[in-house]
């Protein structure tokens, strides 16, 4: 029987899924068509989008809370808000919108969230898989360092 709560949960991680997809897809399919070019209006092209995604992953804190979801809360609130701030801090300073490392950070943003939302989904269905669940905490560890790297440097731009 489907019951509401699972039907939600799904409906959630797929939209949060099909978001962050066409986000990288966009991204990517910019940089093959305009090159080193595409780099200055990435923000502007999936600022919204992201924002969005972004927006609706407080929805995230009240999952773990109501128990639809399990994960501890304290490390989710802390993802959650840092990308939030920074995200808010993105869209406030129009100057640092157009600066590569802007750009970096969305890809990593976006492959973090592309390891982490099929992996939900198919938990979801009880269908979890165990290569996929190897695969999302075997990049998410480098990515996840590089992106902690590459957002530093967007605090630095941002006290200049």
């Amino acid at each position: 029987m489907l019951s509401f709560r699972l039907a939600y949960i799904f409906s959630y991680n797929l939209f949060q899924f099909c978001g962050h997809t066409w986000i990288l897809a966009n991204t990517i399919a910019r940089y093959f068509t305009f090159g080193k070019d595409a780099l200055a209006d990435t923000f502007y092209s999936v600022g919204f989008v992201m924002s969005l995604c972004q927006l609706l992953s407080i929805l995230e804190l009240f999952h773990i809370a109501d128990g639809i979801e399990k994960a501890r809360l304290l490390p989710r609130f802390v993802q959650v808000m840092e990308k939030n701030i920074l995200l808010i801090m993105l869209i406030l300073l129009e100057e640092i919108q157009s600066k590569p490392v802007v750009c970096a950070q969305l890809f990593l943003w976006n492959i973090l969230d592309l390891l982490r939302y099929p992996h939900e989904l198919l938990c979801v269905m009880d269908t979890p898989s165990i290569a996929m669940l190897w695969i999302r905490y075997t990049l998410w560890i480098p990515l996840y360092i590089l992106t902690v790297a590459i957002e530093g440097d967007i605090n630095q731009l941002s006290r200049c």
